[in-house]
This record gives C-alpha cells, structure tokens and sequence, in this order.
C-alpha cells in the first residue's frame, strides 16, 4: 500500500488521466451499444413456471405491453351517448399514434365485459408493438393527455400499466442530484474547505460512472435487471463517498500534526486504506453471497453492486490520493492553513466531545450495553409481523393516474380483478375438454371466487385457460390461502379420473412462489454470509471476539432495519408522508439483498472502528486504552460517514419507485441505528467488558491462518519500548 499510495501522489496527473479515459472510454462504448437490462426470473419446480411455459409454448410471445385506459362517471353510465362519443373518438386516435398495436374498446363487438355491473366503468386495452424502453421519446405521454382529453362534466379518465407508471415516475437522477447535495452540505460542516468536499464526491462518481457503464457492457452477456443500476449507484454514493472521507480524514489529521503532504498520504492510505480495502472486501462477499440462492435476477443485483463496490476502493485507493497530491494543503481550509503556520502542528492527544464520550462509555458499559440492547429489542419487535408479497400500482402514491386508474378497476369490477389468476390446464385427452368444464364449475362455486371465464382459444392449442378472478385484492392474505386450497384441493379433485393436468399461474401466483422459493434459500444465505464474513474478520483481526461480535451486531442492525421498513411500508405508518404510496406487503427479494447490503455496509464501520482499536492494541497491549483510543479517533468520522449515508439512502426516496424507497428507508434506518448505536455504544461497551479477551485466537487457529493484516506493515511508536510486545501477547492469552 506504501508504493502504491506513494506511486499515484507523486504522479498525481497521470493517474486523473487514466480514470479519466477509463470513464470515457467506457461510457463511449456503452452509450453505443445501450442497454440490454432483463427483469425476467425463473422459478423452476413452481406450478407457476410450468404455467407459464405451457403459454408460452401454445403462443407467440408478444414483442410489447399492455396499459390500460379507465374511465367512470359519476352520474348516468359510460354507455351514454355522449360518454360513448368522446371516448370512442379518444380511443380511436390512440390507435392512429405510433407503435400502438391495437385498441381493445368497450364498445366493441365482444367488448360489453369490459363495463363494469353498475354502468359507471369501463376500461380499454391498449397494445403496444414495443417494450417500454424501446417506444419512440413522449409517445405515453400523447398516449396519455389524448385519453385524458375527454375529462371533465362528471367523467374521469385515468391511465394504468408499466409504461404509464414509468412515464409519470419523477426524473431518473433526481434521487442522486438530492442526495449529493446532501452529502456535500455534510461534508463542507464536516471539513470547512471547498476542496474537502469536493475530494469525496469526485471520487465516488468516477468510481460509480465507470462501474456504471461496465454494467451496461455486461448487461449484453448477463441478465441484469433493471433495478441493479439503481441499486448499484445507492450503493456506490453511500460507501464511495465514506471510503474517501475516512481515508482524508486521516490525512488532514497527519498533516495538522506536522507530517510532510507526501508523509501524510501514504500513512493515510497505508492504514485507512488497508481498512477501506477490507471494509470493500466484506461488501463484496456479502454481496456476492446472492450467488448462493441460485437465482439469475439477484446473480445480476449482486455483479452490478459489487462491482460499485469494487470500482469505489479502487478509486479509493489510487484516485484519491493522486488528487491529494495535486491539491497539495488545499484539503485543509484557510483557517486551519493560517493556524498551522502561525502555530505549528497540533498535539497527538484527542480531546474533545468524542474523548468524553469514550470516557463515559468506559466508565457505564454495563448500563449502556443494556439501554443499547434494549433500543434494538424494541425496534425489531415488528419484524415478527413479516409478510412477503409483490407491491403492484395499487401501492402507487394516491396522486398518480396509475393508482387512480387500479382503484377504480377494483371499485368497478372487484378487489381481485387487478390479479386474476390463470389455471392453464394440459388437455391431451378427447374427454378432458368436459373436464375442463367440470372444474370452471368446481371453481365457480369456491369461496373467495367471484369470476371464472374460459379463455377464447384455437381447438388445436392443447391447452385451456381459465381466468379466475378472486374476490379479495392480489396482496391480501386471502389470496394467498386462496391459491393454496386451489392447488392442494380443489385441481386435484378434478384431476382425479382424467389426463388432464392443471396448473395455477398468473402474476399473484408467480409472486407468491417467488417468496416461497427465497424464504426457503434465506437460512442457508445468512449461514453463508455470516460465516464468510466471519473468517475474514478472523483473518484481518487474529482474534475469535472480534468476528463473533460483528456477526452479532450485523444480524441485530438487520432485524431492527426490517422492523423500520415494516411499520413504514406493510403497516402505513407515514407512508403517504414520505410519498411513497400505499401501504402494502413486503417485496419478496428484499430481505435478500438488504440482508447482504446491511451485513457488508455494517461490517464496513465494523473495520474502520476495531481496525484503529487493533492498531493501538499492537503497539501498547492495553485494550482499555485501545478501545478508548480508538472510539475517540473513529466515532466522529463514522458518525459523519453515517449522516452521509443517511442523506444519499434517504433521498433515494424522491425516485418515485416503492421498491427504490424501500431500500432507502431501510438502509437509512440501518446505517443510523448501526453507527450511532451499535458501533458508538454497544460495541465499545462489550469490548471494555470482555478485556484483553477480545484480542485472544488459539495457536492452532493462529498458526494456520494466512496474514492479511488491516494494520500497517509494524513501526515503533514514540514513547514504546520493543518489550511491549511480549507484554501484549501475555496480556491477551490471560
């Protein structure tokens, strides 16, 4: 790390260039190719699937969407006249626009289905030629304000599906812009110089932008989906900027105590860079431990993050301080510059609110390990109310059309009709037509059923679909156990004397089995990434307490983080506030990826905090000293590293997506919880308890483990004797 930090102070220009071409390098290629992003996952094993499949293979898989135009009247029924004539003409010029395929209208022959019971609704359905992404700039929008021209005299016009909700979603970058300016507002408090703040941001967007476009490279070979980037550049932000702000901490502090600039880089980098190279390794591992649940949608969410992750402490580690040797003493500001001539360097001792804090802490471990443990017990009590399901427009903010056009779906035509569920039945008999019917009337007469109809479909297609509209909405638990009596009950007993074979599918189905399917693998991934985790900080530390505390604290950060996200977004309480929609179940796959980004961002203040602890350690064998040392140099930079985190996860908020806010909310809450409880309170607590303890491994284990220390390279202290050492190694095996 010394040559390396030394390398890029000294030919600080050559390595700007080379991260600058590596970025437009890259971004040239990837804006040519664009991007290939898929959300499609597969469910093998899963009536769903084989749903699906069978649908797939009877017909042509359609090349784009559906939306939905839905229109209510308050007074009189939509098939007035004068409703008619005003819809009809909207509808008719809808389909004269561009890349619109077809135009299902109520008032077609055929269409009286599409009109609610009492008159007051009806709905259209408009088929696209294209996937969103690939519709001509503003076509949903004129789609949209045409539909919307009728409005007004007691009727509303309301539009529905992925393309409107994409459309009306606030601009792509606005969640990053607010939480970068956050960040800078935090950092400028934190620095008071210009360039302070700068440093760490500079440094987070290249890291971000370059590994941003190599995602988009590899989104032609991989699966990707559509939410990796986001997350990825969520992730980025958060530990970019902390990873440089912990490494320029250090340096300004050199300098302030009279180190030369080059001096104070390299010791900077060759002991917060080490941390920032391990804090980055366990991000990566927990990351990449999604690998482990045998799904292609979270393989991409896992290779998009870590390589976010990556590119930061590559940055980090390279860029950062080829930039601080061009600045030169322009990372500190004016006033601490005129101090520092007129004064001279500033003593080693740390005094000061975080010394005094760390005294307090040293003095009440015991009172504060409980009133700490106490805080978390009750922030997790709501994780026990978990309930995995899909969020829909349904959960949408009620101001959006998209929400507007479900509810009055669901008020026209019932709560289930926004997720009917498929029965797709194999009919390769000459009698299972009959059966076919029997089980439509089987299903008909099923509680919670309030619609069957058999699909239009070619004799020779070999399979029949029947629509089942249920009569709770698509995230209740009624559905749920719904699909359940239907697939251990009520197909079997059709199923029985026939060669038909059926199958429940449609989207509130194939949801449920995606829940099903991780909350089955979610064991086996934590295992895995806590045991990883583990022996990495067993490596790093040579110590088993360290390790056992940190998987300890990462598991209580995660249950308290879950039980914010469940009373926000599963029990209501001020999500419409916060603008993120209606309250509703938990998306399946976020314990999965918040489990990994949580384990990886918690062992990052893990690291930072024990690996100053650790340094101490080496060098005086006192652990009193060493946790007291290190809480007082560490707790002030993690607790800005957290505030940072804090704004750029929290304003992910204003991206107009419930999964994005989710994420938000609940690394926000984690971060917060992590670094100004655990990591200020608990764990310095614990470590004063436990004593020398916390630093002792057995010989066998201690002999066997290869050496990967966070510590720099050992060099004499000012004031320690060589014979300390041995003092050290006596003091932990006591």
């Amino acid at each position: 790390m010394t040559a390396l930090a030394r390398w890029c102070f000294r030919r600080g220009w050559v390595v700007i260039v080379a991260w600058v071409l590596a970025l437009a390098g890259l971004g040239g290629v990837g804006s040519a190719l664009g991007t290939t992003y898929s959300d499609g996952f597969q469910l093998p094993d899963t009536e769903s699937a084989r749903a699906l499949k069978l649908m797939k293979e009877a017909f042509p898989q359609q090349a784009g969407e559906s939306d939905t135009v839905v229109w209510h009247v308050t007074d009189g029924s939509v098939r007035d006249a004068s409703v008619k004539e005003r819809m009809a003409a909207a509808l008719a010029d809808i389909a004269k626009l561009p890349d619109v395929g077809a135009v299902a209208s109520p008032y077609d022959k055929g269409g009286k289905g599409r009109i609610s019971r009492d008159g007051r609704t009806a709905y259209a359905t408009v088929t696209l030629a294209k996937q969103g992404k690939d519709l001509p700039e503003g076509l949903v929008e004129k789609m949209m304000d045409t539909a919307r021209a009728p409005a007004g005299k007691g009727l509303q016009v309301e539009l529905g599906g992925k393309a409107v909700a994409d459309a009306e979603r606030p601009p792509q970058n606005m969640a990053e812009v607010v939480g970068i300016i956050a960040a800078a507002v935090v950092l400028f408090l934190a620095f008071g110089s210009l360039f302070g703040m700068l440093l760490p941001i500079v440094t987070a967007l290249f890291a971000i932008g370059t590994a941003s476009f190599l995602v988009i490279l590899l989104s032609h070979g991989v699966e990707i989906p559509q939410i990796a980037p986001i997350l990825s550049t969520l992730v980025g932000l958060g530990v970019g900027i902390d990873y440089a702000l912990f490494i320029i901490t250090r340096y300004r502090k050199a300098i302030l105590r009279g180190r030369p600039l080059e001096e104070a880089a390299v010791q900077a980098v060759d002991t917060s860079g080490r941390a920032v190279l391990f804090a980055g390794g366990t991000v990566c591992i927990a990351l990449l431990g999604m690998f482990a649940m045998g799904m292609t949608f979270l393989n991409g969410v896992a290779i998009a993050a870590s390589l976010s992750v990556v590119f930061t402490v590559a940055a980090a580690v390279t860029l950062l301080p080829a930039m601080l040797g061009v600045l030169g003493m322009r990372i500190l500001s004016r006033r601490q510059r005129r101090r520092l001539a007129a004064n001279g360097s500033e003593p080693e001792a740390v005094n000061g609110a975080a010394a005094r804090w760390s005294t307090f802490v040293e003095r009440h471990p015991r009172m504060l390990t409980v009133v700490a443990v106490a805080v978390m017990a009750a922030l997790s009590i709501p994780t026990l109310s978990l309930r995995l399901g899909s969020s829909d427009q349904g959960n949408n903010p009620s101001s959006t059309t998209s929400r507007k056009a479900y509810d009055l779906l669901a008020d026209g035509f019932g709560p289930g009709f926004n997720g009917p569920l498929q029965i797709v039945t194999e009919v390769p008999g000459t009698g299972d037509r009959a059966a076919v019917a029997t089980l439509a009337e089987d299903l008909a007469a099923v509680k919670g059923v309030a619609q069957v109809a058999q699909l239009p479909l070619p004799p020779d297609a070999g399979i029949a679909v029947l629509s089942v509209v249920p009569t709770t909405s698509p995230q209740s638990e009624e559905t749920s156990e719904l699909i359940d009596h239907l697939r251990e009950d009520v197909v079997p007993a059709a199923e029985r004397g026939t060669t038909m074979k059926a199958h429940v599918g449609g989207a509130t189905a194939t949801y449920k089995d995606f829940a099903q399917v991780l909350t089955g693998k979610l064991p086996m991934f934590i295992a895995i990434i806590v045991a990883l985790g583990f022996v990495l900080l067993l490596i790093a530390f040579r110590s088993l307490l360290v390790p056992l505390t940190a998987a300890a604290m990462n598991l209580i950060a995660a249950v308290a983080s879950f039980g914010l996200v469940i009373v926000v977004f599963q029990w209501g309480w001020g999500v419409e506030l916060l603008g993120a929609g209606k309250e509703g179940p938990i998306e399946p796959f976020l314990p999965v990826i918040m489990l990994s980004l949580l384990f990886g961002l918690s062992m990052d203040y893990q690291v930072f905090l024990v690996s100053r602890m650790h340094e101490e350690w080496v060098h005086t064998g006192d652990n009193a000293r060493a946790v007291r040392v290190g809480l007082t140099e560490t707790s002030r930079v993690i607790n800005s590293a957290a505030v940072i985190m804090i704004c750029v996860f929290g304003a992910f908020i204003l991206s107009g997506q419930r999964i994005i806010a989710l994420f938000g909310i609940g690394l926000a809450g984690a971060v917060a919880l992590d670094a100004f409880i655990l990591r200020t309170i608990l764990v310095p607590a614990l470590m004063y308890q436990f004593g020398a303890a916390n630093w002792w491994l057995p010989r066998a284990i201690d002999k066997r483990l290869p050496h990967l220390a966070v510590d720099p390279p050992d060099r004499p202290y000012p004031g320690v004797s060589p014979e300390l050492e041995g003092e050290r190694e006596l003091a932990a095996e006591r």
